[in-house]
């Protein structure tokens, strides 16, 4: 999977919830999506619209009432789908929250190890440095980042490592995740 089209999914909070629940079995009512997902119903609506959007859902021909469709995952989906599943089988209830933010999958796939701020930078172009630097933060708070300084270096470097659940994370995002130029 490109890394444009991860940080598209990621983008909206409920999309990666939406997915996992959908390659679980659950049935692609939105009634049946919102109950498992425990999502407030304008996100959900909102992360529910961009999955189709994006070709990652589509709705059931033939199934649902007009008003209350019934979705299904896509060939593309269901690779996503799948992704999703394993990530959220990882994390456990608290830590849920934390991948609902828009940056913190696509942060943590480029955590191939050992990296600099300009680094993981690098790898997300589209990042902007205050969302780079609040999503390292808020995973250095989770304990799921593990912050060093580079005393060595000329000036001193910050050097960013994935550790605990966000090590478990990044091992499985990171053989999916093909980044531009790679």
């Amino acid at each position: 999977m490109d890394i444009n089209l991860f940080v598209n999914i990621t983008s909206k909070a409920w999309s990666l919830a939406i997915l996992s629940s959908l390659h679980a079995g659950v049935p692609g009512r939105q009634a049946a999506l919102l109950t498992a997902t425990g999502a407030g119903r304008t996100a959900f609506s909102q992360s529910l619209d961009h999955l189709t959007r994006i070709g990652l859902l589509e709705r059931n021909p033939g199934h649902g009432h007009p008003l209350r469709p019934e979705f299904r995952l896509t060939a593309p989906g269901l690779e996503a789908a799948a992704l999703a599943s394993r990530i959220q089988a990882i994390a456990g209830d608290d830590d849920r929250v934390l991948l609902r933010r828009s940056w913190t999958l696509p942060v943590l796939s480029s955590l191939q190890g050992p990296r600099q701020f300009c680094s993981i930078k690098r790898d997300l172009r589209t990042i902007t440095d205050r969302a780079l630097s609040q999503s390292l933060k808020a995973m250095e708070d989770r304990n799921w980042v593990e912050r060093s300084v580079d005393g060595a270096a000329r000036p001193p470097r910050s050097i960013y490592t994935a550790v605990n659940t966000g090590a478990m994370i990044t091992d499985i995002v990171r053989p999916a995740i093909v980044f531009a130029g790679v």
